[in-house]
């Protein structure tokens, strides 16, 4: 029997996450935000969540990610898993709390940890590829992400694929390979075409998790309100939504006006 057919264990830490890499079956991640999203998370076979910045946009309406803090972010690790029934948990670094030095980093990467989480993951690695190795070394497993990095929003010129031209992609080639000499147990790529995400996932010894980034990748993430339907607005190429949980949203509130408007609800059995 292929090894990739075989059933795994509950994914509960970085050492089941990092045995993946070349055995299956591919990784699944979610991104949730809140208690009672990760408790659906903790009855499915998903296999780890991460906890990402992308709430200030989802969660709060933000226009990008720049609003979540560390203090923001724990919160909300700590309610995630309080509910993700000991799946594997990773928590974002907030915007700029990899670049203000090794002291703020571990003090960010504690409060994350001691909210719960089992790992962090950082975007980029230039300019603090020793902040990666600092967290590494101390104990704080860390996951990288290159490609489309939102918190480098502005300096990218938007949300644009990344690694299009030939010289581009090279140079994600060389920042993979300093996130895994780093020590990161994973590497998110997010908007590269997918033969540069193959070209990646192939070139380090760590998993690749993709999103926008084609199927050859270690894994996929998205988050759970787009895969989901419950975020409308939100249009991607690389989305497909698994369920139309939104219609079935709509549709119970405009039954319960309906109901209440007409006198029907509550009910004598429902009714003190």
């Amino acid at each position: 029997m292929p090894l990739a057919s075989l059933p795994l264990p509950h994914m509960k830490s970085v050492l089941d996450f990092k045995a993946r890499k070349g055995r299956g079956p591919k990784i699944s991640m979610v991104s949730a935000y809140t208690h009672w999203e990760a408790r659906f998370l903790a009855a499915s076979p998903v296999d780890c969540v991460l906890v990402g910045d992308s709430l200030a946009v989802v969660l709060d309406g933000e226009p990008n990610t720049f609003a979540a803090t560390p203090e923001i972010m724990a919160r909300h690790t700590r309610a995630v898993t309080r509910g993700a029934g000991g799946k594997l948990v990773i928590a974002d670094f907030p915007f700029l709390a990899a670049r203000r030095g090794l002291a703020a980093a571990v003090d960010c990467a504690a409060e994350l940890l001691r909210a719960g989480a089992h790992a962090v993951k950082i975007e980029g690695v230039d300019g603090h590829e020793d902040v990666l190795r600092h967290l590494v070394q101390s104990g704080v497993p860390v996951l990288g992400h290159l490609g489309l990095t939102p918190q480098s929003l502005h300096a990218l010129g938007g949300n644009k694929v990344q690694g299009k031209t030939e010289a581009a992609a090279a140079d994600l080639l060389r920042q993979a390979r300093a996130v895994e000499a780093a020590g990161c147990f994973g590497l998110v790529l997010e908007c590269v075409p997918s033969t540069v995400a193959a070209e990646l996932t192939a070139a380090v010894g760590i998993p690749t998790i993709g999103i926008g980034a084609g199927p050859h990748t270690d894994g996929q993430v998205l988050v759970f309100h787009d895969l989901l339907g419950l975020n409308p607005g939100f249009d991607a190429r690389f989305l497909r939504r698994f369920a139309d949980a939104g219609a079935v949203v709509t549709d119970g509130l405009a039954a319960f006006s309906k109901a209440v408007a007409k006198g029907e609800y509550p009910a004598k059995k429902e009714s003190y």
